[in-house]
């Protein structure tokens, strides 16, 4: 059994982190040590900005953000929609310069870890290290489904497999239980993750709704009919490692 975390501040990482293998109470204690006291970042605001150079790594603790690459026309593209107990940018600790920036999609709450500590961290707690590691190796490979997705599957498979997705990962931390879960992101937001118009995705979701595949009022999701939702997603959750993988 793993140490429970007395600090929320850490709770939702060590869950997501015990996932694949066991946290011993010192790595717990050393994850807790290392992060900063917690603070509030409002919607819309960009807390890790593109092209800047991070001395420090973010976690978030409560709230929705995005990964994204804005356009030289105003657009952006969102790579990854980021939830509770997600490291947003430990990548930075060794890719010195950011190629994009991470905005809050609501109001968050985060934490930062200075580089120089994550080092010496990852230096005193190997195993701990490697997790961590590979938390950063499934952020690629969730990357990897969405250029599939964008690439080559229909608007309602992409808004059903984001669905399937964003259930799956926040039931880890949490923040999702028997089919249902909040979701308060834009339809501006969903289309930027898709690359869509907001009148296409309000489409897709008119669509959703009248299969009889879920029910999305005012920011809340319930999926009625998961086996169709998936199938029509072609989702896999292979990708998300979501099950014991000792490191």
């Amino acid at each position: 059994m793993n140490a429970v975390p007395t600090d929320p501040t850490i709770r939702t990482l060590v869950d997501k982190l015990a996932l694949r293998d066991r946290l011993s109470p010192e790595e717990i204690a050393a994850l807790d040590k290392v992060l900063g006291p917690p603070r509030e970042v409002r919607s819309g605001a960009d807390f890790v900005q593109r092209h800047g150079h991070p001395t420090h790594s973010t976690l978030l603790i409560s709230g929705f953000a995005a990964r994204h690459v804005s356009l030289a026309d105003g657009g952006r593209q969102i790579t990854e929609i980021n939830v509770d107990g997600d490291f947003v940018d430990l990548h930075s600790l060794l890719m010195k310069q950011m190629d994009h920036g991470v905005q809050a999609l609501t109001d968050c709450v985060i934490a930062q870890a200075p580089h120089a500590e994550l080092i010496a961290l990852t230096e005193n707690h190997p195993h701990l290290a490697r997790l961590l590691w590979l938390d950063t190796l499934i952020d690629a490979a969730i990357h990897r489904q969405w250029l599939a997705v964008i690439g080559r599957r229909s608007g309602l498979g992409g808004l059903a497999h984001l669905l399937c997705e964003l259930y799956l990962r926040l039931e880890v931390v949490g923040q999702a239980e028997d089919r249902s879960f909040r979701l308060p992101l834009t339809q501006s937001v969903l289309g930027d993750m898709l690359g869509l118009s907001t009148v296409h995705i309000n489409r897709l979701v008119a669509e959703l709704r009248a299969q009889g595949l879920v029910n999305w009022t005012g920011g809340q999701v319930e999926i009625l009919d998961w086996p169709r939702l998936a199938a029509i997603a072609e989702f896999d959750p292979a990708y998300l490692r979501l099950q014991r993988e000792p490191v």
